[in-house]
């Protein structure tokens, strides 16, 4: 199992996805700096340089006494440049209308390191009147340290300050610093998109693309079906646009499926997802039918005994079905609805039972799915979410593996962790797991969505066997067979029902009402 951490590519997933906020933030941030630069009063600043030296002999050693002395010295001289005892003098001689702690807020002095140079910077918004404060600074200090190192009795000190440069009147501000400002606004500006987004990243645990599924589980994501905003209004989209993203999707999901049960044995699939709202019954029922339309018998079961939806998806009669089944009081063959091109059969829910998890795991149930798997290439069961229910934990002992439906910005990774959790508990075979709702923009991928058949090829005739049209409000294909068939045993193709040459069910023996088998072909 993965790492839940951050990884190089999820941060270039995350770069690739947020350029455009990055480059507007980004200019903005540079705007602002210019903002900030333009509101902000122009400061000047003007510099000028002292010498410390002392008088020593004409000895080696003196010499070097008094360099020693001078190091040690300059760093306690630089802090007496804005004592009051050399301010005030400057104050009074250039008449400055201030005061002394404010003027020294305004002055900086200091030494560099191994050295006997004292910087006295001064600055003001006035270019000129920072070079004259600069200057009467230097010239009082030097006059204030040697009054101060004037040994007792003597009429001259040791110490002597010597100006090596003077200070001028600056052409351009100190600040505000334009350029770096607005390059300062920019590096912050796209830093912070980057950092929302990696902390978005990070905090936000739903499932968004085949990475985060990634970290939760080593299982193959064997289907990835894209985000459509108009899923709700044409959930069966195989029908609808056959040619659309979502409908291609779904074919290589059935080319997968088809490569999951190509090892032996009954291809018995159950379909569940984590939480509700995942869109498994949408993803089941398009499944089957891309199943169907390519050649295999396939039966869809809807064992969602809670809240049923396949029968209001395919549009048949749903109160007959699975419940009736199971407690006796109809076969399977008897209620058994065809749709579509005649290899997609469906057996819907029926009543809602007041015990489905018992009704699931019973007998009855493991019979029914052994009947069915006999008689078809592939049967799915669409069952319940795992973590509100048990149901499709207790389906999944009696199939030969379980697809997990995750939906992309619905389901959280520790969710889907859960419900995984729960069918390995059982000893559950998950053969895959389906992302569905998936951004394109979360893919990671390039997609080739634009690749389309030409518009002038009218679709629905183009989908239609025959170019026929789908009966309007049943979803199915005409039926087609020889003259005299028994429609009740025929597809559209004109094949035999898996049922109707076989012998009764052995679960049930009620005959499901007349009108139920004529309105599941929409006559």
């Amino acid at each position: 199992m993965a790492g839940a951490g951050m990884e190089l590519r999820d941060y270039w997933a995350l770069l690739r996805r947020s350029w455009p906020a990055i480059v507007v933030v980004a200019v903005l941030g540079g705007l602002g700096g210019l903002g900030v630069s333009a509101l902000t009063t122009p400061t000047y600043a003007a510099s000028a340089q002292i010498y410390v030296s002392v008088a020593t002999g004409d000895s080696t050693s003196d010499l070097l006494q008094g360099s020693s002395f001078t190091r040690q010295q300059v760093v306690s001289y630089a802090n007496l440049v804005d004592s009051p005892l050399v301010l005030r003098p400057v104050i009074d001689d250039l008449a400055l209308d201030t005061r002394v702690d404010t003027l020294g807020e305004s002055i900086v002095a200091e030494s560099p390191l191994n050295s006997s140079l004292i910087n006295i910077t001064v600055r003001n918004e006035s270019p000129a009147i920072a070079a004259a404060i600069a200057n009467a600074v230097a010239s009082e200090f030097s006059t204030v340290v040697s009054e101060l190192d004037r040994p007792e009795g003597s009429e001259s000190s040791s110490v002597k300050m010597t100006t090596v440069r003077e200070a001028v009147s600056p052409e351009s501000p100190a600040t505000p610093r334009t350029k770096i400002n607005a390059a300062l606004g920019v590096i912050l500006g796209a830093a912070l998109v980057v950092v929302i987004g990696v902390l978005r990243q990070v905090l936000n645990t739903r499932v968004r693309n085949e990475s985060d599924i990634a970290k939760v589980t080593d299982i193959a994501v064997v289907g990835a079906i894209p985000l459509d905003e108009d899923a709700v209004k044409r959930p069966l989209i195989l029908q609808a646009d056959p040619r659309s993203p979502r409908s291609e999707a779904f074919r290589r999901l059935r080319t997968n499926v088809q490569f999951l049960g190509a090892g032996g044995g009954p291809a018995l699939f159950a379909v569940t997802s984590s939480v509700p709202g995942e869109g498994k019954t949408s993803t089941i029922v398009n499944l089957g039918i891309a199943l169907a339309d390519a050649g295999q018998r396939v039966m869809l079961i809807d064992c969602d005994l809670r809240r049923p939806a396949v029968a209001r998806y395919l549009g048949i009669e749903g109160s007959v079905g699975l419940t009736t089944v199971l407690i006796g009081q109809a076969t399977a063959r008897e209620v058994v609805q065809p749709w579509g091109n005649g290899r997609l059969d469906v057996l819907p829910s029926g009543e809602i039972p007041p015990n489905p998890s018992e009704l699931l795991g019973s007998p009855r149930m493991q019979a029914l799915l052994r009947e069915l798997s006999s008689a078809y290439d592939v049967v799915l069961l669409d069952t319940p979410p795992l973590l509100p229910v048990t149901d499709a934990a207790i389906l999944s002992r009696l199939v030969g593996g379980v697809l997990m439906v995750a939906r992309a910005g619905r389901v959280h990774r520790n969710e889907l962790q859960q419900a995984l959790t729960s069918l390995a508990a059982v000893d559950a075979s998950v053969r895959g797991v389906v992302l569905n709702g998936q951004s394109i923009k979360d893919s990671g991928a390039y997609v080739y969505y634009g690749y389309r058949a030409s518009d002038s090829v009218p679709i629905r005739a183009a989908a239609t066997p025959g170019g026929q049209a789908p009966r309007k409000g049943t979803g199915e294909w005409p039926r087609v067979g020889p003259p005299g068939a028994d429609s009740d045993a025929l597809g559209s193709s004109g094949e035999t029902n898996p049922f109707s040459d076989r012998a009764p069910d052995p679960v049930g023996t009620f005959a499901s009402p007349h009108h139920l088998r004529r309105g599941s072909r929409g006559k």
